[in-house]
């Protein structure tokens, strides 16, 4: 049991047990609002709780076995040759994709041709694909020789998705020209 606290040692902020304080003209306006606070209060505690006992499901990285990759139509602008590699989810279930693939230009031996695609530095979110969905990368070099040579042409692309250490080789007659080299992460908008 606890000893009684002494009124006369007591902290003379506190009253003493028993005792009650009243607030004069807001007697029924106080109770109301206190009232409606600890229910509020309640309610909140109530609604909480379940929020906090689920879980979060996080989408898994798509794997190359859930991805089929092709390559859209090349687009010319402005001295430069754009061409998206679309990553078609063909698993059963909704995976992710986040990042910049890595792609390097091969030939039939599967020998690299010149350097590795850079990033092109554009920022980037994460890309939910569900089944049957695409996404693509957009890849960029020069539109001929404009600030240097071109590279002998490849047979294909050796593409790696995001976070993957696996690659898949895409058939394309790729020619990096002028050193320019570069890919766009991972969107849905197009975007390089």
């Amino acid at each position: 049991m606890f000893p009684k606290p002494n009124p006369t040692t007591a902290d003379p902020g506190r009253r003493p047990a028993g005792s009650s304080r009243v607030l004069r003209g807001r007697g029924p306006v106080t109770a109301l609002a206190a009232a409606l606070l600890g229910v509020t209060a309640a309610g909140a505690a109530w609604s909480a709780t379940p929020a906090a006992a689920r879980t979060t499901t996080a989408i898994r990285t798509c794997a190359v076995s859930d991805l089929y990759l092709s390559l859209g139509a090349k687009e010319g602008a402005a001295g430069s040759l754009y061409w998206p590699v679309r990553f078609t989810n063909t698993s059963t279930s909704t995976c992710a994709l986040r990042g910049y693939p890595g792609v390097s230009v091969v030939d039939g031996a599967h020998h690299r041709i010149g350097p590795a695609a850079k990033h092109s530095g554009s920022g980037y979110g994460t890309v939910s694909l569900s089944p049957g969905r695409s996404a693509s990368a957009v890849l960029r070099t020069t539109n001929g020789p404009v600030g240097g040579p071109c590279e002998r042409a490849g047979t294909y692309l050796q593409v790696y998705p995001p976070a993957s250490r696996t690659a898949t080789l895409v058939p394309a007659p790729w020619k990096t020209c002028s050193g320019v080299f570069q890919t766009g992460p991972v969107n849905t908008d197009g975007s390089f």
